[in-house]
């Protein structure tokens, strides 16, 4: 067995398994953030659930850092009240991102499970253990009965052979692989990455990369955990950590072997990760802003990287550099190392840890036409607000931020550049008016409806529904809000009819894990989604609400256009054009979907 098969075998009734078989597994950590907790509170109340294991479930709070809007302090209030009440330990505000404690806490370890409303769960393949974002239903099962069920995932095994050049960073490794891989080549598998340099590859350093394996649409990126791994986790666990490895006879789909040696500093192009060029073709690009954290590039590595290139320099003239370090514990090592009175010195803004580099509103956020490069993990439109964000390296961002521009850190100049923010950056005024439809009610095996075909891919959930709304949790405020943030879709919401179907393309729902992205199609009596692939989290959310999705390998023959009315059934996988009786087959229901959906959901 591969290394994934090998953890969920281990935490299943089965010795072995394969991929493609849908199992029970056991989960050892189960969490959720401020940012989805309450949700999953409501759902343990309205089912009146129980928690199997309290000493084994957590809230961690970093997203919405100081509860600074009025929803998400009533969201947090509602988790430190349901914590208190039933013996769950909280990691408060003050503590860091949710992921990284549970690797720094002992939470998570070597061949372990876990889940969290957080998406970038999958970062805990950093250390070979098995971590997945979920919704907000799924996560309350995980509370209630200890277990999930998952379909087990291919593997793609990558071989990094060569030397590792020096001036090539972590983030510059994930960088190339997503120039080489893009967005769906990867989409559902778990990839494991294997060489004699990755085993030399840091705690920090694989965290880095394992972050981005949503950005590649694979389900997780492991590592096998070499000594430092193991050392690290026995401590942080106090208890001797077993070795986990993949049989030497594990069968992978693929197996890539990729030169090392050949890889480059580079930088992602605003609006999508995987579209990179190296940093001397970016070199030059005027920057307003940057940004130095997130559970990317968070780390006491990342933060000693900014402070070796900030040391003796300051900030660009009118431009700002924001830095949150990942938890309390890696800012407490900047402060001890004199790393924030570098930081300080340089002209930069600190923040306490949290995701809000990321996250909606406080740290981190840009507006229209304004520049921004970042340490983030992503960068689709709209992720760190409205204006445009190039990915790169903490040594790249924080010698940009000096020079005024895209640069390397052994390219600043001696005077930066110096310009103006333009005065007549656009500004967007949101209506709160919309009409909302009512939710369809019957859960039918056919549905019928008018098309809106919408051929692209990669529609991310902050395109269907924007983080700035993330503290509405009503269904009936949520249908407004639909695709505003999708380039000529803006006005979806308020021509959409009740039963009408969307059709895209591959890797709907890309991107974060919010449950709303799925509910404001339900708020707008959206009948289905029809696409050729889904993100894995999109189509979990949509299956345990029981919102009807369905996989198409062709459409060919439907001629289809927008406006023509098709025919879904979900039971047989057939799609029928009603314009010219033409049908393709796509993908049924399959038992478990069928059964959640015609139960109304997973409870």
């Amino acid at each position: 067995m591969t290394l994934i098969e090998k953890i969920l075998a281990a935490h299943s009734k089965f010795d072995v398994v394969k991929p493609g078989e849908i199992i029970d597994i056991d989960i050892d950590t189960r969490v959720a953030r401020d940012f989805g907790g309450a949700d999953v509170v409501k759902n343990i109340k309205d089912f009146n659930l129980k928690i199997e294991n309290p000493a084994k479930t957590f809230f961690t709070f970093d997203f919405n850092l100081t509860g600074s809007d009025k929803k998400s302090a009533i969201n947090q209030h509602i988790c430190r009240q349901f914590a208190q009440e039933n013996g769950i330990e909280i990691y408060d505000i003050d503590k860091g991102i949710g992921t990284h404690l549970m690797i720094d806490k002992g939470l998570a370890f070597p061949g372990s499970t876990a889940v969290t409303t957080d998406l970038q769960a999958n970062i805990l393949g950093a250390i070979g253990a098995f971590g997945q974002g979920m919704g907000t239903l799924d996560i309350a099962a995980a509370w209630n009965k200890g277990k999930v069920w998952f379909k087990v995932p291919s593997t793609v095994k990558i071989n990094l052979n060569g030397e590792w050049p020096e001036d090539v960073k972590a983030k510059d490794i994930v960088l190339n692989l997503l120039d080489k891989f893009g967005a769906n080549s990867l989409m559902g598998y778990a990839v494991e990455i294997c060489g004699d340099e990755v085993e030399r590859f840091t705690v920090d350093e694989r965290i880095t990369i394992s972050s981005m394996g949503t950005e590649m649409g694979c389900i997780i990126v492991l590592f096998k955990p070499n000594k430092l791994v193991l050392d690290y986790c026995s401590e942080r666990t106090g208890k001797p950590i077993e070795p986990i490895e993949p049989d030497v006879n594990a069968h992978y789909d693929k197996v890539y072997d990729l030169d090392l040696s050949s890889f480059t500093p580079r930088v992602s192009k605003p609006g999508t990760p995987y579209d990179t060029v190296t940093v001397n073709d970016a070199k030059g690009i005027k920057i307003d802003s940057a940004f130095i954290g997130s559970c990317s590039n968070g780390r006491i590595q990342d933060m000693r990287a900014a402070a070796n290139v900030l040391e003796g320099r300051q900030v660009a003239p009118g431009v700002v550099l924001k830095i949150v370090p990942a938890t309390n514990e890696v800012w407490q090592h900047c402060l001890n190392e004199g790393l924030i009175q570098t930081f300080k010195n340089a002209g930069a803004v600190l923040s306490n840890s949290s995701c809000t580099g990321c996250a909606a509103g406080q740290v981190g956020q840009n507006e229209s036409g304004e520049i921004t490069i970042s340490s983030g993990n992503s960068n689709f439109p709209g992720k760190q607000g409205k204006g445009k964000v190039y990915l790169a390296s903490p040594a790249v961002v924080a010698a940009s931020a000096v020079a005024g521009v895209i640069t390397m850190p052994n390219e600043i100049p001696d005077e930066p550049v110096r310009f103006t923010i333009p005065d007549n950056a656009e500004k967007k005024i949101y209506n709160t008016d919309g009409n909302v439809n009512k939710e369809q009610s019957d859960n039918s095996i056919i549905v019928e409806g008018r098309v809106w075909f919408i051929e692209e891919d990669n529609i991310d959930i902050d395109m269907i529904f924007h983080n700035r709304y993330l503290s509405i949790t009503d269904l009936a405020e949520m249908g407004q809000y639909t695709f505003e943030n999708l380039a000529g879709y803006e006005d979806f919401s308020k021509k959409a009819k009740l039963g009408d179907i969307v059709v895209v393309k591959k890797n709907f729902g890309s991107g974060s894990s919010r449950r709303q992205a799925v509910d404001c199609f339900k708020a707008l009596g959206i009948s289905a989604i029809v696409a050729e692939s889904y993100c894995a989290m999109y189509e979990r959310n949509a299956i345990n609400s029981a919102f009807p999705i369905v996989t198409y390998n062709t459409l060919e023959g439907l001629d289809l256009k927008n406006g023509d009315t098709i025919k879904v059934n979900f039971e047989t996988g057939e799609i029928e054009s009603l314009k010219n009786s033409k049908k393709v087959q796509a993908e049924p229901f399959s038992e478990v979907q069928l059964d959640i959906y015609q139960n109304g959901g997973l409870f």
